[in-house]
């Protein structure tokens, strides 16, 4: 059977011995390169590390509802942008397929399985959710940046019935978000909190549907807590 298209991608190579690998979701309508650049533009730099390779994936264009079925470059599609409505799971699941594979092609190269960080902007932290704690749960963690779950999201489900110990969830929401509301953003944290996922939530007083510097800085030092330089050890 042939396998789906390989994910466009961005890459920002680590420095140094790559042992370690960071894969960043974009929002919709957005490419990896896009996304790149506009972290690029807020740093003055890329986002790089010593020892991390930056993954930044391109989602293939589709039809997507919310824009009258226009083709866009989203992860999934949805009936509405809104957190009560049913989740267009098909999608979800077709994607979660795609970004598996560029899990694998990393875990090939020899990088660990907790190693590995998922997360992203806007639709891309819902989508990196998703893949983290229903598929993937052994990653080194997820970040989710003004992004949200629906209420009745499957992840809930399938955390409901989870034993496993789960990937830390660091999330950043700006208060005057009009697109995402902030309150969506709080109720998605304070859900899989009681679902067992340790969460931190860092709030951004009017910083509206965006990223910004601060919010990056903080993100890069809980990257590197998730994935600390190794030593000259080599991964068994």
């Amino acid at each position: 059977m042939a396998a789906p298209a390989a994910l466009q991608r961005s890459v920002v190579s680590p420095a140094g011995r790559h042992t370690a690998s960071l894969i960043f979701l974009h929002g919709s309508g957005d490419t990896g390169q896009g996304a790149r650049a506009w972290i690029k533009q807020i740093l003055n730099q890329d986002m790089a590390f010593q020892h991390i390779k930056v993954i930044y994936p391109t989602a293939p264009a589709r039809p997507y509802t919310p824009m009258k079925g226009a083709f866009s470059t989203v992860w999934f599609d949805r009936y509405k942008i809104s957190n009560d409505c049913p989740e267009h799971i098909e999608s979800i699941d077709s994607m979660c397929q795609g970004l598996t594979d560029l899990i694998n092609d990393e875990i090939k190269n020899g990088i660990a399985k907790n190693r590995i960080l998922i997360g992203g902007f806007s639709m891309g932290g819902g989508m990196a959710m998703h893949l983290a704690y229903r598929f993937h749960q052994d990653l080194a963690g997820v970040f989710a940046l003004s992004s949200f779950l629906n209420k009745d999201s499957a992840v809930y489900q399938a955390l409901k019935r989870n034993e496993s110990v789960l990937p830390e969830l660091f999330q950043c929401h700006g208060t005057a978000d009009e697109l995402v509301l902030y309150s969506w953003g709080e109720e998605t944290n304070k859900m899989l909190k009681s679902l067992g996922v340790s969460t931190s939530l860092h709030t951004f007083p009017n910083l509206n549907h965006e990223l910004s510097r601060t919010e990056i800085e903080k993100l890069k030092t809980w990257i590197l807590e998730k994935l600390p330089v190794e030593g000259a050890k080599t991964n068994k």
